[in-house]
């Protein structure tokens, strides 16, 4: 019976110490970055800009894994259900909270399915009118809308997207009413602004920065805390009138929940060691991304929770149905 015993603690002991020590031996094999939009967008871009860099420094290969669909949900749910093993990785955007806040089920839940690893950048969005418009600045656009409630129109690239919810914050700070036209993408909302069809378009800067820069659209304000590198001159929505408006897109990395300690603090440690490397950071604002320092895991689940929160408590209070 003694010898019994002795042999379960044993084994009790050896798997408990299994993953630990599995995941001092990871990464053995390529990890997938799985992306939840097509190749070229946003998120690929920046996903193809860390995944090298990542992998050199892991030790293995970072291949990046595009799986569109429902707005980053497909994705979502495939790295949910994936093995907590550390071969699944997840470059999620901003439009994963605003998918929370926006759908009354999901097939994974956005806190407990996932394991968060660290924030790795931001990009501003611009608040944008057209040289017809007549509009030089936001303010001036504030003023026309309190004039005239529900005459002048904002160009929706997407009902319950990140534009479509810091338009309405915007909208709800300033105590305006803007008549939504929605467009079926940005070219279309583009032309639209530009021919002064649509008053404002709220567009992620990658998006419209060549039209910004050439012309074809006016800058009014940036949607961040601080100034947009590319665009020096056009100032935030904050110093435009409404103190303490912010909107961002912001990108992050994650993992299935359960994932171990250690490969989490491995990976955290290898992605911040990533940014901080001049020519990562280069590549980052080429594309118009703002590259930070990364964060703690601890502090981009609080990020997200919050963001749910806050993104949730918008709709209800612009009565925004959910899906």
């Amino acid at each position: 019976m003694r010898s019994r015993l002795i042999a379960i603690v044993a084994l009790t002991m050896t798997l408990s110490g299994a993953v630990p020590a599995a995941a001092q031996d990871w990464p053995q094999r390529p990890i997938r970055m799985v992306v939840g939009f097509g190749a070229g967008g946003g998120t690929d871009i920046l996903a193809r800009v860390v995944a090298q860099p990542l992998g050199e420094a892991l030790g293995q290969p970072v291949v990046v894994e595009n799986r569109p669909g429902a707005g980053g949900t497909v994705a979502a749910a495939q790295v949910a259900k994936a093995a907590p093993d550390g071969y699944t990785a997840f470059m999620l955007n901003s439009g994963f909270t605003v998918s929370a806040a926006m759908r009354k089920t999901l097939p994974y839940d956005p806190i407990g399915d996932f394991q968060s690893v660290s924030m790795v950048a931001t990009m501003p969005l611009l608040v944008l009118t057209g040289p017809k418009s007549g509009f030089s600045d936001l303010k001036g656009f504030i003023d026309a809308a309190k004039a005239s409630p529900g005459k002048l129109n904002f160009a929706n690239v997407g009902l319950g997207s990140t534009q479509h919810f810091a338009g309405e914050l915007l909208f709800r700070q300033a105590g305006i009413q803007v008549l939504q036209i929605p467009y079926k993408g940005t070219p279309n909302a583009v032309a639209a602004t530009n021919t002064n069809e649509a008053h404002l378009l709220v567009e992620v800067a990658a998006a419209v920065i060549g039209q910004a820069k050439g012309g074809v659209l006016r800058p009014l304000a940036v949607t961040s805390s601080t100034r947009f590198s590319q665009l020096p001159d056009v100032p935030t929505v904050a110093q435009a009138g409404l103190p303490g408006y912010e909107a961002t897109t912001w990108y992050a990395l994650s993992f299935p929940a359960r994932t171990p300690a250690a490969i989490i603090e491995k990976t955290n440690k290898a992605l911040r060691a990533v940014l901080a490397r001049e020519e990562v950071r280069k590549q980052m604002a080429n594309a118009a991304f703002e590259p930070g320092p990364g964060s703690t895991p601890e502090a981009l689940t609080a990020h997200i929770k919050s963001e749910i929160a806050r993104w949730d408590g918008l709709r209800q209070q612009a009565g925004i149905a959910q899906e």
